[in-house]
């Protein structure tokens, strides 16, 4: 009986006849592409980093390494292959490169391609013209695009660079109403023979657009209250940072689960363009829960709720109920927003918190209304009034207060992840005053700066350093509540002391608070598995009311990226301190900063 087959080798396509002869097959090929496929393996020489990898992705030949290639088409890859890395070469610069070139056959089936290259001189730009119209160069963002603008003369051609900058400067030529600018020169000029080149850019910028009406879509408000949150006057010039402070005011206002802004440019006449923005409203009330443990409060449960729109205008209201072995507080919050130029969010509050700690007792009810602008001076800024009236015990002592009080705050925070972040700061910058012929037992001020900053070292590790100080001058301290005094030790305080252990002492012994705080800390991690890592750290500092007294702790922690957060548990010791020495274990789950 006779079979037909087919092989499909490198380049094979033809048929054979076999012949079964006592159950043996015999194949007679007339073609012997499969029988003698050979593999091949390539070596560059003389290159390196960026250049090499450009080399390899150019080169056909290399693509073949991995798969089964007749000896011929192995030979016809290789004479193409000192052709294909020159040109390769080309986008760096090195227009004359000198390449040598080997095809070895170490043993049968395999060949060895070798390219043994030489860059040779990079082609240098001798001159280079980069114009675009007076007035738009004379704008700040296209005159740094300008300026930076590389190759420069001097420097070496690099293709790269160039149209990196081609692109900055029509995206700051655009992203500044210069939305017809038109790129009508483009042309580099090299001379091989003397490996020079020139540059010559030109733009015609066109008419510089203004930014026309804002036409939002249909949504819970009426367009008179969403025209507030424009963050330009009428007939600006068009700029696509104010498009994304508006789109950014819109999503910060969390009333709408989707915000869109966009140009209209097909529509955009007389040099105005409208802005069009799609809004889809967001779920109106939102609940929230969230369970927590520290070994400074104890396990907890936080529960909230919030109106996100009550009317027309936009005002809020939620509500808060705390409750852990050491700490119960209710509160609730009024917003009213008040966008445009200037944003601002005017919260009335009030609530009740008993808090129990190792030092004090506090069962305290509290007023506030203050005024909250988000974006001042790349500061969030909080200026109020705060009023408290309750009963407290600090130590053996007991009494009452009555306080009202101003107080201004400024934080900033910045992270490259907020779970986790490797890169980032907060700040904190507060002052409080009261005087006591309003309403208040004591006069009083106080000022303090909190920060924490943090930084990658390598590819496992953080640095994370921190830093608390506070100072007050007080007429009488004693009626003064625990949350108005300055206290030190705890998970995020100084580790290796109870929670608010560290303060100034009363008669008895007691510790009472300080006017004075003074607290930093030092810590590295290094993760040595993708969720699981270790830590060394030291704490330290005072919470006094005149001699300062060292108290330092360290120790090592564990680190674990959990599906809800950084859990840290921290075991620490007091290295420098006159109170007890003993270890003591931290624990803390939730974001760093």
């Amino acid at each position: 009986m006779t079979h037909e087959w087919i092989f499909r080798g490198s380049g094979c396509g033809q048929r054979g006849v076999g012949l079964r002869v006592l159950g043996v097959l015999f194949a007679s090929l007339s073609c012997g592409a499969t029988a003698w496929a050979d593999r091949v393996t390539v070596t560059i020489n003389g290159i390196e980093d960026e250049i090499l990898e450009s080399a390899r992705a150019n080169l056909e030949l290399k693509q073949y390494e991995e798969r089964e290639v007749s000896p011929a088409e192995t030979r016809r890859l290789f004479d193409r292959g000192k052709e294909q890395i020159a040109r390769s070469l080309e986008p760096f610069g090195y227009y004359n490169p000198t390449i040598e070139s080997r095809l070895e056959r170490p043993e049968p089936g395999k060949f060895h391609a070798i390219f043994d290259v030489n860059r040779g001189d990079p082609v240098i730009v001798q001159q280079a013209s980069v114009e675009v119209n007076p007035e738009a160069a004379a704008i700040e963002p296209v005159k740094l695009a300008l300026e930076k603008f590389e190759p420069k003369h001097g420097a070496r051609l690099d293709h790269g660079a160039y149209e990196r900058s081609k692109q900055q400067i029509a995206a700051a030529l655009a992203n500044d109403g210069y939305l017809a600018a038109q790129l009508v020169r483009h042309k580099v000029s090299v001379v091989r023979s003397a490996n020079t080149a020139d540059i010559d850019l030109a733009w015609d910028a066109g008419q510089r657009h203004r930014l026309g009406e804002v036409r939002f879509s249909e949504s819970q408000f009426p367009d008179s209250f969403l025209q507030k949150y424009k963050t330009w006057e009428e007939g600006e010039y068009y700029s696509a940072d104010k498009l994304l402070a508006l789109q950014q005011s819109l999503v910060d206002a969390d009333y709408f689960a989707s915000v869109a802004v966009a140009p209209d440019l097909e529509h955009a006449a007389n040099g105005v363009v409208p802005v069009d923005v799609m809004l889809i409203r967001a779920k109106r009330t939102v609940y929230s829960a969230n369970i927590y443990f520290s070994t400074d409060s104890g396990p907890g449960i936080k529960l909230g709720a919030q109106r996100r729109w009550l009317n027309k205008r936009g005002h809020k209201l939620g509500g808060e109920i705390e409750y852990s072995s050491r700490l119960q507080e209710i509160s609730t919050t009024y917003q009213m927003p008040k966008p445009g130029l200037r944003p601002r969010n005017y919260t009335i509050g009030a609530g009740y918190r008993d808090e129990e700690t190792d030092t004090s007792t506090s069962r305290m009810a509290r007023l506030a209304a203050n005024e909250v602008t988000e974006r001042w001076k790349g500061f969030t800024r909080t200026l109020g009034l705060q009023y408290l009236n309750g009963d407290f015990e600090i130590a053996d002592q007991r009494g009452s207060t009555s306080l009202l009080y101003a107080e201004g705050l400024l934080t900033r925070k910045q992270a490259d992840d907020r779970q986790f972040p490797t890169s980032g700061y907060s700040l904190l910058y507060g002052l409080r005053f009261a005087f006591e012929s309003l309403l208040s037992d004591t006069s009083f001020t106080q000022a303090r700066a909190e920060g924490k900053w943090l930084r990658k070292v390598g590819d496992d590790g953080r640095v994370i350093a921190r830093a608390a100080f506070g100072a007050m001058v007080v007429d009488d301290f004693d009626a003064l509540p625990p949350e108005l005094r300055f206290f030190a030790g705890g998970d995020r305080s100084i580790r290796g002391f109870d929670y608010q252990q560290i303060g100034e002492t009363n008669a008895t012994g007691g510790v009472i608070g300080g006017e004075y705080l003074a607290v930093g800390s030092a810590e590295y991690e290094h993760f040595f598995l993708d969720n699981w890592g270790a830590a060394v750290f030291v704490d330290g500092g005072d919470a006094f009311k005149s001699n300062f007294d060292a108290n330092v702790g360290a120790g090592l922690g564990l680190r674990w990226k959990s599906p809800i957060g950084l859990v840290r548990v921290d075991i620490a010791k007091p290295v420098v301190t006159e109170l007890d020495d003993s270890w003591r274990v931290h624990l803390v789950i939730g974001p760093d900063l």
